[in-house]
């Protein structure tokens, strides 16, 4: 099976989409494809999505990334290069094609002057978790955020 890793754009919008509706089900494919219409349109220089392509050109794949000059969990330099998101179609996983994802992603960011390579995971998320180990990444810290309502002055405390 040959696989190409190409920079997303729009004639890969409706695959790209549709995709992102199986790894965030929160939004289906056509609320996925118009958010990523306008992040193509806005093109900050900040963003990078990849695809991976069968030689027949369907889309098995994707990864996003971005440049975070904020304070990244367990690095050390900035910017960083963080994978925001990277999902394999179901029959292509176990063949290397994220491996190929997270290579392109990574040397996007080294063309930014990015020494470092970011990304996270739910904490019970167990596949998530071994994949980053198998792809090279070294777990920094676990993190639980809490949050209580504080209601509002005339209310008082939630």
């Amino acid at each position: 099976m040959s696989v190409r890793i190409e920079r997303a754009g729009e004639r890969h919008l409706a695959p790209w989409a549709g995709l992102r509706a199986e790894l965030w089900p929160d939004q289906d494919a056509q609320a996925h494809g118009e958010e990523l219409a306008e992040t193509l349109a806005a093109a900050s220089g900040r963003d990078f999505a990849c695809v991976a392509l069968t030689g027949e050109g369907v889309c098995v794949g994707f990864a996003e990334a971005a440049l975070r000059s904020d304070y990244v969990n367990g690095c050390e330099t900035s910017p960083v290069v963080f994978l925001e998101g990277i999902f394999v179609a179901e029959p292509r996983r176990r063949s290397g094609i994220a491996r190929m994802l997270c290579r392109a992603v990574a040397a996007w960011g080294r063309a930014r002057g990015c020494s470092e390579f970011a990304s996270d995971a739910a904490i019970d998320n167990a596949a998530s978790l071994a994949f980053h180990r198998a792809l090279g990444f070294v777990e920094t810290e676990r993190v639980v955020f809490f949050r209580k309502a504080i209601g509002t002055p005339e209310t008082g405390e939630g």
